[in-house]
C-alpha cells in the first residue's frame, strides 16, 4: 500500500509545480522608464511605432509607494509619427518624443471644474508664435509682436475644437531651438491626425485637467513601445 501512495504524492508534486509556476507581473510603465521627472504625477503617451498616428495616453500617480493608473484614453500623433524630440525638425508633422515638464494649461473655455493647475484663458489677441526669425519663438504672444509673421504663428481662438482645453508640453520650450519646433501641445481631439501635438477625446483633457496637480509636478513621457524611441528610454 505504500507504494502506490508514495507515487501518487510524487505524480502530484511534479503536477502542481508545473501548474503552480506563474510568470512574474510585469511592473507598471512608470517603473520601467529611465526617468519620471521626479514628480508624484506622470502622463505616457505610447504608440505602438513611429510611424503611428495612434495610442495609449495614461495618467499615473504615486499611492503607498506605487505608481497607479488614474486613467487613460485613447490617443493621436502627428500625421507623419513620431521623431527623436532631440533632433526633430519644425514642420514635420511629427510628435517629439520624450521626457517633458508641462509648464501650465490653457484654454478657449473655461477651466474644468476642479482644475487647480494655472490655467490661461485664449482671447482674441492670443497668438503662439513659431516664427524662427522673432524673438518670441514657441512662445504665447498677446497681442502678436511685429517679428512674429502671422503666418508662421497659430491664433489660438482660431481653434475652437482643439484648444477647448490643453496643456503645454515642454518641448523645445525652457531654452528654444530655433527649427526645432514649436506649439507641442497636449490638447483635445480634431479631426485626425496632429500637427506634431498629442489628442485625445474632450472628456479625457477634462478629466486630465482636473486631475493634475502642480505641487505634484507632474510630466509626459512620449514614445514608441520599442526601438529607438522606445518610451522606456525617457
Amino acid at each position: 500500500m505504500r507504494r502506490p501512495l508514495l507515487t501518487f504524492a510524487v505524480l502530484l508534486t511534479l503536477a502542481t509545480g508545473s501548474l503552480g509556476a506563474v510568470p512574474a507581473e510585469e511592473p507598471p510603465l512608470p517603473d520601467r522608464l529611465a526617468d519620471t521627472g521626479g514628480g508624484s504625477q506622470l502622463i505616457t503617451a505610447e504608440a505602438p511605432d513611429a510611424a503611428s498616428t495612434t495610442g495609449t495616453v495614461t495618467w499615473w500617480e504615486r499611492r503607498g509607494g506605487r505608481w497607479v493608473a488614474a486613467g487613460s484614453a485613447p490617443a493621436r500623433f502627428g500625421a507623419n509619427g513620431l521623431a527623436e524630440g532631440a533632433t526633430r525638425e519644425q514642420g514635420t508633422s511629427t510628435t517629439p518624443t520624450g521626457l517633458y515638464d508641462l509648464p501650465y494649461a490653457f484654454g478657449i473655455k473655461d477651466a474644468p471644474a476642479g482644475t487647480t493647475y494655472p490655467y490661461r484663458k485664449v482671447n482674441d489677441d492670443s497668438w503662439w508664435c513659431q516664427d524662427n526669425a522673432s524673438r518670441a519663438y514657441n512662445r504665447w504672444v498677446e497681442p502678436r509682436p511685429a517679428d512674429c509673421r502671422a503666418d508662421e504663428a497659430e491664433h489660438l481662438v482660431s481653434y475652437g475644437t482643439q484648444y477647448a482645453h490643453a496643456l503645454v508640453i515642454g518641448f523645445n520650450y525652457a531654452k528654444p531651438v530655433r527649427n526645432r519646433g514649436a506649439g507641442i501641445f497636449l490638447h483635445v481631439n480634431g479631426r485626425g491626425a496632429t500637427a506634431g501635438c498629442v489628442s485625445v477625446p474632450a472628456d479625457a483633457m477634462a478629466e486630465i485637467l482636473a486631475w493634475a496637480e502642480p505641487e505634484r509636478r507632474p510630466h509626459i513621457a512620449v514614445g514608441t513601445s520599442s526601438g529607438p524611441t522606445a518610451i522606456t528610454r525617457y
